[in-house]
């Protein structure tokens, strides 16, 4: 399926997301010729009446003290994400709402569900925005780039395009939704990692390469012997020694309970995603 709609999502609080992320993520859309709907949610604080509270420190002054900052954000935020899709020539939309910060992560996901895909900032060593991360992941239904803040793309190029693949389900679903990246790309490195878990399958690594090839990818088979080392290292490693402009994978879990039991290489590429990462469950 094209990718014709995507949303990308700007961080309004605490820490504003960087101006960086935006023109990579715009970069992005134009790239893949999409229009792009803009979706800033503010935070809402809700606060029980406490006579006391109210008098002795003003918590709904704290309260809409806070909310104005993330209402300016937003407003700072969204203004510059516009001008920059006009000026490139982009269809775009803009999405306001309003949802306290624990439900935020189920409105994005909620709002992506009609839309071909999600651009998420990602702020490394934030366990509160790695949880959010994944509930979008996990609930939207759809594939999610995660821009690591500090690392984006740069001009949006698709030179390299790496995809970590295991035989997997949430593996080929991946390679299914990024496919419209995948045919952009100049190349596309397919990288198996041997000796890291038992792969219960009679297939050959070679042969996604085949079946990418039927859809005019440039494409190169990588096998890594994982050597001992953790999976999630490897596949850092293997992004930078090649310098992936974009990294493509399956969200892998084993049940409901995500934080407990997500697959290994996909806690730590949530954790810390070392190039922007597709993610696809």
């Amino acid at each position: 399926m094209a990718i014709k709609d995507a949303m990308l999502v700007l961080r309004t609080y605490p820490t504003p997301t960087t101006d960086g992320f935006i023109a990579s993520s715009v970069g992005l859309a134009e790239r893949l010729g999409c229009r792009i709907s803009i979706l800033a949610p503010e935070i809402l604080i809700r606060l029980p009446s406490t006579f006391l509270g109210n008098v002795l420190i003003d918590i709904p002054g704290m309260a809409a003290c806070e909310m104005g900052k993330s209402a300016q954000n937003a407003s700072v935020l969204v203004n510059l994400c516009s001008q920059l899709a006009e000026k490139r020539g982009i269809p775009h939309e803009m999405i306001k709402e309003r949802a306290p910060i624990g439900e935020i992560s189920l409105l994005i996901a909620e709002y992506g569900r009609l839309k071909d895909l999600i651009i998420l900032p990602a702020l490394a060593g934030d366990f509160v925005d790695q949880w959010d991360r994944e509930a979008v992941i996990f609930n939207s239904a759809r594939p999610v780039v995660l821009m690591p803040e500090g690392r984006t793309l740069a001009n949006a190029a698709l030179k390299s395009v790496g995809v970590a693949w295991d035989y997997s389900r949430p593996a080929a679903r991946a390679v299914a939704d990024a496919m419209p990246i995948l045919e952009r790309a100049e190349t596309v490195h397919v990288v198996t990692v041997l000796n890291e878990k038992v792969f219960d399958i009679t297939r050959k690594t070679h042969e996604i390469g085949t079946y990418l090839a039927r859809h005019n990818v440039n494409v190169e088979i990588h096998e890594i012997d994982a050597a001992g080392q953790h999976i999630g290292r490897v596949l850092e490693d293997f992004a930078n020694k090649l310098h992936l402009d974009l990294l493509v994978m399956g969200a892998y879990a084993h049940s409901r309970l995500r934080e407990l039991v997500l697959g290994g290489a996909t806690r730590s590429m949530l954790a810390k995603p070392p190039v922007p990462l597709l993610l696809s469950h």
